[in-house]
């Protein structure tokens, strides 16, 4: 029997980009916390194969980046009188390249998928919870929140602006009962970082740069992602939790 504090049994949890990578694994640790957890995706065919590894999870397939798709989707789910009560957005992507030859359009889906889905899930989400006087909403940012790296400036930028909308949101929405706050993680073995794992030279570099020595492993975001959404965080508002191992701690 687990801490009461840390039961989400009743609740329901949304997760943006979770067919795979690190949103799959937060939902995996939101169900072992007892909460039903809705997957989310613009693959279908990706989504179905997800949900099937996880018994009882929901799907909710819509485009995060597209205001009035997810508009849609959130109110026609919780018309259902199925209540979200926990939102994870994860959903995010990569492009790397000198910030001096970096494509326009490669920019542009950058912004539109690390952080306008943040504003566009997180605003639909938050307007049922408002009107509910709570709710947990859970951003996934990164150790480039904080830190640059060469050849990501423009990702860099989103996960920077990923925190920051994170303190808006806890700023205008604690008074209607919503806590608002942000995981950073460092540098993880994902779908995502695929490139990077399969480089040595990368992974040698990580490994002296990194504290702990040592990739990340997704589980290891669990914990986090249960806290913030749980009531052992009543009064944690606003706040960048970094799961990195210790990088953003030394030089």
């Amino acid at each position: 029997m687990g801490h009461p504090l840390f039961d989400l049994t009743g609740r329901r949890a949304l997760i943006t980009g979770s067919s795979q990578g690190i949103g799959f694994a937060l939902a995996e640790g939101l169900v072992a916390a007892g909460a039903q957890v809705v997957l989310n995706g613009r693959d279908a065919g990706k989504l179905a194969d997800a949900a099937g590894r996880m018994p009882g999870a929901e799907v909710l397939a819509f485009d995060a980046t597209d205001h009035e798709a997810v508009r849609k989707a959130v109110d026609g789910y919780e018309a259902l009188g199925k209540p979200i009560d926990i939102l994870v957005n994860n959903a995010g992507m990569q492009h790397r390249g000198p910030l001096e030859e970096f494509p326009a359009d490669a920019f542009e889906r950058l912004l539109q998928t690390n952080i306008a889905s943040v504003f566009h899930v997180g605003q639909a989400v938050a307007r049922h919870m408002i009107a509910r006087g709570r709710g947990r909403i859970i951003n996934i940012a990164s150790v480039q929140t904080a830190l640059a790296r060469p050849g990501i400036a423009p990702y860099t930028a989103t996960k920077g602006a990923v925190g920051n909308l994170t303190k808006g949101m806890a700023t205008d929405w604690a008074k209607y009962g919503l806590n608002c706050n942000a995981i950073a993680p460092g540098y993880f073995d994902t779908p995502l970082n695929a490139a990077l794992v399969a480089d040595p030279a990368f992974t040698t570099w990580l490994e002296k740069r990194t504290p702990a020595g040592r990739w990340g492993r997704v589980e290891e975001l669990q914990g986090a992602c249960i806290f913030l959404a749980s009531d052992a965080a009543s009064f944690v508002n606003g706040h960048i939790l970094y799961v990195d191992g210790g990088i953003t701690a030394s030089l």
